[in-house]
Formats: structure tokens, sequence, C-alpha cells
């Protein structure tokens, strides 16, 4: 393949990802149910994670057992402020509230967490083909006094919304190649991410 061809392709990337836009503000939206979810500060729903604001961005994460969401999580926090001045924005998983703070923390992460302790906001809206816990983004917002669930996505290993896996593409570095690792990570009896290539130490 030439650079001319990389370029032209390029090129339809940006054009194919400005039309998914336009397709996502389109999106009529279906009414949901005003969810419970639990916080290190008590319980908390749904149409309260809108902290006053219209739209609410949830980035669904399968919990700290998870390295490639906890790779999306390192890759969205600095852009947390920035989403913040316009729509609010909440991590869910299923982690224990103490759990979700806890590594939060040690990620440095400015999310705001709610857990979903895998019940019923987990199989109605984050579970797909057979997957019980599939990590992703969905935007919900307040229409007619009723909370609607708009756009979605999928993350997984070169998607639009983790730049590590473009910029490993970039080096010739597949996505069967790289898995990432933490040296001071702990880990969890249950691995939620499959647990292959697991560095030892």
């Amino acid at each position: 393949m030439s650079t001319n061809e990389i370029a032209a392709l390029q090129q339809q990337l940006m054009e194919t990802t400005a039309r998914l836009r336009e397709l996502q503000a389109s999106m009529p939206g279906v009414a949901v149910k005003n969810y419970t979810f639990e916080t290190t500060e008590g319980s908390v729903t749904l149409r309260d994670l809108f902290a006053g604001h219209e739209k609410l961005l949830v980035i669904h994460n399968m919990g700290q057992a998870c390295r490639y969401c906890t790779l999306w999580g390192d890759g969205l926090n600095p852009f947390v402020p920035h989403l913040e001045s316009t729509l609010s924005l909440v991590m869910l998983s299923k982690d224990p509230p103490h759990l979700q703070r806890q590594f939060a923390n040690s990620r440095g992460w400015r999310f705001r967490m709610a857990s979903h302790q895998g019940g019923e906001y987990q199989s109605q809206q984050v579970s797909v083909d057979g997957m019980d816990n599939m990590p992703g983004a969905v935007v919900y917002e307040i229409r007619d006094d009723q909370i609607c669930r708009m756009a979605s996505t999928f993350f997984g290993p070169g998607d639009l919304y983790c730049s590590q896996w473009h910029f490993l593409g970039l080096a010739g570095i597949g996505l069967d190649e790289w898995t990432p690792q933490y040296n001071y990570w702990q880990r969890p009896k249950k691995m939620e991410d499959g647990g292959e290539n697991l560095l030892q130490g």
C-alpha cells in the first residue's frame, strides 16, 4: 500500500466518523426506568446522576478486574473537566463503592463513581450478545421529564475511544500483540478480561 492510499483511507475514516456522529445525534431515544445505584455516600438514582444537566454520559466499566477497562479509564480521565463543562459524567461498574473509590484513587481518576452491583441495570443496559458485562458508553437525556437512552457504543481493542491502539497500529503493532499490564496491580481472584497474557510479579 502506498502513502497516497494510506492518506485516502485516513480521509475516508474521517468522513465515516463524521457521518457516524450525525447518525448518533439523530437517535430518537428509548425511555428507561429510573435505576438505583450505590455510592460511597449512599444510594442514588439515574436521575440524580444528571446533577442538573439535561444529558448524562455513562461510562460502562467492567471494574478493577479488567486491565482493558482500566486502560480506557486512564485515557478518558484527562477529558473529565472538558466533558463536565457541558454534560454530566459518571463511571458505573459492578464493583462495590468502596472498591471503586479505592481503585479510582490509585489511578488518579476524577470520575464520579457509582455501582450497579451487577443487578437489573447491568442486565438491561450493559449486557449484549451473551456478554453480561460489556464495557462502553451510553448517553441518557431527559426529555419531557422522561429519562431516555440515546446513542451508545461498546469499547474494545481498536475502537474510536482509546487512542493507544491507533498509536500502536502506527508502529506496526497488532491488536493481538499487546495487552495492558500494571506491575503494581494486585491481581483479583477472578479476571473479568479473560486473564490472558498476565505478567508475573
